[in-house]
This record gives C-alpha cells, sequence and structure tokens, in this order.
C-alpha cells in the first residue's frame, strides 16, 4: 500500500492509521478492493473506527490493526454474490447455499461452497455498499445451511441533539407543607415546613445544562447525515428583581443577588427575591398554616379562624378571622377584622373595613379604624369613625361616633356620645396617681450617689495596695513580659516566680476590689437609666389631660381615672384587664353625668380653679 494512505501490511497483520484524513483511508481501501484484493480476517468493528469513528474502537493506539492480511478476491468466487434489494436505509440479501463452477467442466453443477464474509464485505463495497453491514447477522446466515433472506446493513441514523434545559440546583426554592419541628423536637400541625422559601444572597437557583450537538448519522454509501443540534434557551428569561446570570467554571447559573424571599411568576417562571411576601392563596390550614415570617407579607385571600401571621409589615386585602402580630412595621387591612386580633409592638394599625369582635393593640403606634363593634382597642393614638360597644384606651383618643362604648385617654375628644341598649356610654380621662414622682427621682438620685461613694472606697484601696513597692515592682516586670518588652533567663523567670508568690495575696486583694469596683459601677448604670425613666414619667405626668364631649346624645357619663406612672402607660395593659379597668368599678371623680348638651374639661384649668 501507498505509505501516504498509511494502511501497512505487516507480518501480523494489516495497520490503519486513525490520525490520517477519513477520506484518504477509504480511497486507498477502495483501491485495494478495485485492484481484486481484499481484506482476510477482518476485524469489521476496527474496520469501521478508522474509517468513519464508529464502533468500540475510540481512543484507540496510533496504528489499528484491521485485518490479518491481504489476499486476492477470485473473479469465481466473486461470482458467487447476488445483487442487493435496496430501500428505506438498509439493504437486504438472500443467502442460500452456493456452488464453485468447476474450471475443468464448465456445465457441471460444481462443487457446494459457502460465503465467506471477508468476500461479502468486499463486495457489497465494489457495489457501493461502505457502512452498517451486520457482521453477526451475515456471519450467522452464512454459516446456516438453510436459505434466509436477512438485513445485510443498514444505515446508522442520525440521533437529535438534547435540548438545552434548565435545573434547580438548590433545595431552598421548594415549599415545604410538611409540619414544622420545633426546637424540642416536636412538631407544630399548624405551621409549615417552608411554605415561604427564603434565600440567602449569592446562592445558586438554576443551572443552564447546554443543548446538545448530537451524533451524526452515516449512510450506507458512508455519507454523512448531519444531526439536528438541540434548541437552546435563555437562562436570563429566569431571572427577576434580586437574581443575575452569572458564568463560572461549572456553567451559567441564576444567582441570588440578595437575600430574601423568593416568589416566582406563574405566567414568566421569572425568579425573584424581594423583602416582601406576596400571596394570593389566603391563610388556612390546608393552604400555608401559620405563619412566622422575617419580612413584609401582603395576602390577597383571607385568613381563617385560629391561623397566624407573624411578620414585620402585614397588609391583608381579604377579610381576616385570625390573628395578625407584627414586630415592627404596618398593619393594613383592606377588608375586614372579624373575631380575629391584630397587635403591633412598633407600628400603625389600620382597618379599612368593619373591626368586630376583634382585639387591636398597637404598643407604640396609632390604631385608625373606620367602624368598631364590640372591640378592644388600644394604641398610643386612636383614631375611630364610629365605635359601638367597645372598650378604648390610648394616650390620644379620638372618636367620632360613639355608642356604648368605654373611653380612655389622656386627651379625649368624641364628637357624639350616646348609649345603646344595655351598653352605658363612659368616658374617662387619664391622670396620674399614687406616689409622686418626684419622690422617687429623689430617692434614686442618693442610691446613686451612695454607690458613687462606695466606689471611690473600693478604688482607694485598690490605689493603696497596688502602690506598695513589691506590689509596684512585680506589676511592671510582668508588663514588660507581657509586652515581650524583655526576655528573662532562667534564673530570672525563677525570681520572677518568687516574686509573683510573695505578692499573690496582695494581688488577689486587688482584684477583689476591682471586681466590687465593677459591681458598684453596674449599679450605679442601672440606676441612672432607671432615673432618666422616672424623668421623663415626670414630664409625661406634667402634661395636661384635657377630655371634650361635642355632643351628648343620652346617658353620659365622664370621669377621672387615675393610674399610676411607674407602672408605664395604661394602654400596655392586657386586653382582658384593659376590659376590667374600664367596665369594672370606678373610683375617680365624677366630671359630668347628663343625657345632652356637651362637655369640655382639661387638668390646667381645674388646678387653677382648686388654686
Amino acid at each position: 500500500m501507498s505509505p501516504e494512505h498509511r494502511i501497512v501490511e505487516r507480518a501480523d497483520g494489516v495497520y490503519a492509521d486513525p490520525a490520517v484524513a477519513a477520506r484518504l483511508l477509504a480511497d486507498a481501501v477502495d483501491g485495494l478492493y478495485r485492484s481484486g484484493s481484499l481484506l482476510a480476517g477482518l476485524d469489521y468493528a476496527a474496520f469501521l473506527q478508522v474509517l468513519f469513528g464508529a464502533g468500540a474502537h475510540e481512543g484507540a493506539a496510533p496504528m489499528v490493526r484491521i485485518a490479518a492480511g491481504i489476499r486476492p478476491f477470485a473473479p469465481a468466487r466473486r461470482a458467487l454474490y447476488r445483487p442487493l434489494k435496496l430501500g428505506g436505509g438498509r439493504a437486504e440479501y438472500y443467502v442460500e447455499p452456493v456452488w464453485l463452477p468447476s474450471p475443468d467442466q464448465p456445465d457441471a453443477p460444481g462443487e457446494p461452497t459457502r460465503l465467506d464474509f471477508d468476500e461479502f464485505v468486499a463486495d457489497l463495497w465494489l457495489k457501493g455498499i461502505r457502512f452498517g453491514i451486520e457482521a453477526a447477522a451475515v456471519r450467522a446466515a452464512i454459516a446456516s445451511p438453510k436459505a434466509d433472506r436477512i438485513v445485510a446493513a443498514q444505515r446508522r441514523e442520525p440521533v437529535p441533539g438534547v435540548d438545552a434545559r434548565i435545573v434547580e440546583v438548590s433545595d431552598d426554592i421548594h415549599r415545604s407543607n410538611a409540619p414544622r419541628q420545633l426546637a424540642n423536637g416536636r412538631l407544630d400541625l399548624h405551621s409549615f415546613q417552608n411554605r415561604f422559601p427564603q434565600i440567602q444572597a449569592g446562592v445558586p437557583l438554576l443551572q443552564k445544562i447546554a443543548a446538545g450537538a448530537g451524533t451524526d448519522g452515516i449512510d450506507l454509501s458512508g455519507a454523512r447525515l448531519p444531526a439536528t443540534p438541540g434548541a437552546d434557551t435563555d437562562l436570563a428569561s429566569y431571572a427577576g428583581a434580586g437574581t443575575k446570570v452569572e458564568h463560572a467554571r461549572d456553567g451559567e447559573f441564576l444567582v441570588a443577588q440578595r437575600a430574601g424571599f423568593l416568589s416566582v411568576d406563574a405566567k414568566t417562571s421569572r425568579m425573584s427575591i424581594g423583602d416582601k411576601i406576596v400571596s394570593r392563596d389566603g391563610v388556612s390550614a390546608r393552604t400555608t398554616g401559620n405563619l412566622q415570617l422575617t419580612g413584609d407579607y401582603e395576602e390577597f385571600g383571607e385568613v381563617q379562624e385560629n391561623r397566624t401571621i407573624e411578620g414585620e409589615g402585614i397588609t391583608v386585602h381579604g377579610d381576616v378571622y385570625g390573628r395578625l402580630a407584627s414586630r415592627g412595621g404596618r398593619i393594613l387591612l383592606r377588608a375586614n377584622l372579624v373575631g380575629g386580633s391584630a397587635h403591633n409592638k412598633r407600628g400603625d394599625i389600620r382597618v379599612c373595613g368593619v373591626a368586630s369582635g376583634a382585639l387591636i393593640q398597637a404598643l407604640d403606634g396609632a390604631v385608625v379604624l373606620e367602624r368598631a363593634e364590640n372591640c378592644i382597642v388600644a394604641g398610643t393614638r386612636v383614631t375611630i369613625a364610629h365605635a359601638v360597644n367597645c372598650e378604648i384606651i390610648g394616650d390620644e383618643v379620638v372618636v367620632g361616633q360613639a355608642e356604648g362604648s368605654a373611653i380612655a385617654g389622656r386627651r379625649v375628644t368624641v364628637d357624639g356620645a350616646a348609649p345603646r341598649k344595655q351598653g352605658e356610654m363612659l368616658v374617662c380621662v387619664l391622670q396620674p396617681e399614687g406616689p409622686l414622682v418626684a419622690e422617687l427621682i429623689a430617692a434614686v438620685a442618693r442610691r446613686i450617689a451612695q454607690f458613687g461613694e462606695l466606689a471611690a472606697r473600693h478604688k482607694e484601696e485598690m490605689a493603696r495596695l497596688a502602690g506598695r513597692p513589691d506590689v509596684r515592682r512585680y506589676l511592671m516586670v510582668a508588663s514588660k513580659v507581657r509586652k515581650k518588652e524583655i526576655t528573662l533567663s532562667p534564673e530570672q523567670a525563677r525570681q520572677f516566680q518568687h516574686m509573683a508568690q510573695e505578692v499573690a495575696p496582695a494581688l488577689k486583694e486587688v482584684a477583689d476590689a476591682s471586681a466590687r469596683v465593677k459591681a458598684v459601677e453596674a449599679e450605679q448604670q442601672k440606676g441612672a437609666q432607671m432615673l432618666a425613666g422616672l424623668e421623663a414619667q415626670r414630664l409625661d405626668a406634667a402634661c395636661v389631660a384635657r377630655v371634650e364631649v361635642k355632643h351628648v346624645q343620652g346617658e353620659t357619663q365622664v370621669r377621672v381615672l387615675g393610674f399610676s406612672p411607674t407602672g408605664g402607660s395604661p394602654y400596655l395593659m392586657a386586653p382582658r384587664e384593659i376590659r376590667a379597668r374600664l367596665r369594672g368599678p370606678q373610683r375617680g371623680a365624677q366630671l359630668f353625668a347628663g343625657q345632652a348638651g356637651s362637655f369640655a374639661w382639661n387638668s390646667e384649668s381645674a388646678a387653677a380653679e382648686t388654686v
């Protein structure tokens, strides 16, 4: 064979170089077969590998053995092979017993013989079939004594490429409706484990798996049948607010840019991360269970009875029958609050619909209601358009129309007041009572001064002990050793240890005195904080209390309701205590009782009259 084609016959077989272009190798094989020779002992799998890159010999050595040798293909033998039936990408052949004619007696039937696989390959090559011979089927048919029609060769169909796809790489993006496990190991059957997934910044959410190119097919003639590549997809189409696409060594990822709650748009599958949760399914035992959240929450459905939402800002567009609790933010109810409760530690509460049979308390914020019926309402500032059979308390209270309600505040304004059925109409103005704040301030100030004197005595004791020559000398050396300003020799180290043993009792006394100073200073600091609180209470108690009822429309009472300023603001009481305090026996002075007219009073003018 010509060396440029790199098909070489050696003593142990015929070798081909797969590094040579497949077209040159095919030309070499074609020349060999057309010259009347064939490849004997053919390794058909290796033969296909070097010519078409097909089969099981991928990653083979530089030279691949494809046959045992080269021998002639006699014309008489070639005449034994029938034509093929071609169609549908395959070639059918009828295998039957054959006889080899005798050269001496051409008209005789001849000697029975068998077809040969190596000859079969050579014959099909010359007939244009260069790929896809079913070697096992052909060998079995040749070995069988029966005649049979077989599929001798068939093309390899192209395998389309796999479309690019998006896969999830974080378990945190999935909701989990399993019961939440408590710290003690028990299960909270009223709460789901992870109804609203919360994602940390930098967490990969999705990964794009690139499209596959597919595998080319090969026709019977050896021509390539190109595969259809897989369709691409755009990972960026999934990126919403708070996410971005990043290209890493491992591939293309959609990554969270910030920490927050994950939401997925049902129409576009776009992922977004924000501080606020938006839900449209309602809050119930079936959908969410109780919720304990770290951000803002907006619900378009209903909050059913016995369900709880705890979080920051809470907005609900549907009716609320359960409990809302905010750690700091605004509670906004667009519809009604019925039989439930709303509690806010640091923020406002507003109900745009009707509040009925509800508990509403803003410890440090305003409460604004349109209509309240049979409710307990407490807040720093309370504004209600229409209140019926309610208990209302706040620092500043403004009510449009009040019927059968008990109202208390430092500054109270009621446009219209009237009883309702069995419910009496009572308005109370809050005034401080009990021990004078000034006396408490004086007592705390004296205690703080005593702590100061005690701390000074302990510091003097520390200074006396530390001033002893031996202690002062030891402390100086110890400081330099600790700062590595000096290095002691073994002899000096022994002397230093002996010095430490001698001053150990004095050092213990210094440490004890230091501990006493710290304890006294801590008590001083607590006293200072208490004194600041009492000063604030004194200023608060000095504020003018006032009440005004513009139109009395039935039996109405106005009284003074005393409270202790050291106990904190009255509207911070528990709801049951509020009802008992406002509806229970009243010991304060009665300012007004009547069925008509109007009434106004303030503590400043009352004090002037007393003087």
